[in-house]
């Protein structure tokens, strides 16, 4: 009898994994194939990087900022970057990081076409996020996939290279964010908020 029940868990248990396994969409099994590969990749732009300490930050921006490559944004936590997209059209970047013990584990980007007015279609945030998406591949390489909600309400676009998630969505009318994080990190926030 207590074979048979044994055997009975097991069963249940492994058809119970299947079903869940079964049931992941296509981003958790990339998520999941991404970080059990336990590659890393830290690189984001400009010689920025994911795990950068705040210090080499703020001396790295402050040295692009001597030599006229960044400026300071619009806001008091921002950085600007003027940026040609793949199109051939000029953009605004903005960013500054999150930091988890004084350390980039979250960069979020915004992008706006300079010039974008609601009646200019050549400028759309639907032909922003495409320009952003290039420029990504160029930075971090092609295997961008769409990720939406059941009624395509919100779509994002994302890529995922061992613990480096890479997420672009638009954000307004006239700006498209991407979100690039350390998944490792993201996940023990997760798992303990504090």
């Amino acid at each position: 009898m207590m074979k048979h029940r044994f055997y009975l868990r097991s069963a249940l248990s492994l058809l119970i994994t299947v079903s869940l396994f079964a049931c992941e969409s296509q981003y958790q099994k990339i998520e999941r194939r991404e970080l059990e590969s336990g590659e890393i990749n830290n690189e984001l732009f400009l010689n920025l990087e994911l795990g950068m300490d705040k210090r080499d930050f703020f001396e790295t921006c402050w040295q692009l900022n001597k030599e006229g490559i960044l400026t300071n944004g619009p806001t008091e936590l921002s950085v600007e970057y003027a940026i040609e997209l793949p199109s051939g059209k000029s953009a605004k970047m903005r960013f500054y990081p999150d930091f988890v013990d004084n350390k980039i584990y979250l960069m979020p980007v915004e992008f706006v076409y300079d010039g974008w007015a609601p009646w200019n279609e050549e400028l759309s945030v639907e032909n922003l996020r495409e320009d952003v998406i290039a420029q990504f591949e160029k930075w971090y390489g092609p295997g961008f996939f769409e990720v939406s909600n059941e009624d395509k309400s919100l779509i994002a676009f994302v890529k995922i290279d061992g613990n480096r998630r890479v997420r672009i969505f638009k954000k307004s009318l006239s700006s498209v964010r991407a979100e690039i994080v350390d998944l490792n990190i993201s996940k023990n926030l997760e798992k303990s908020p504090s």
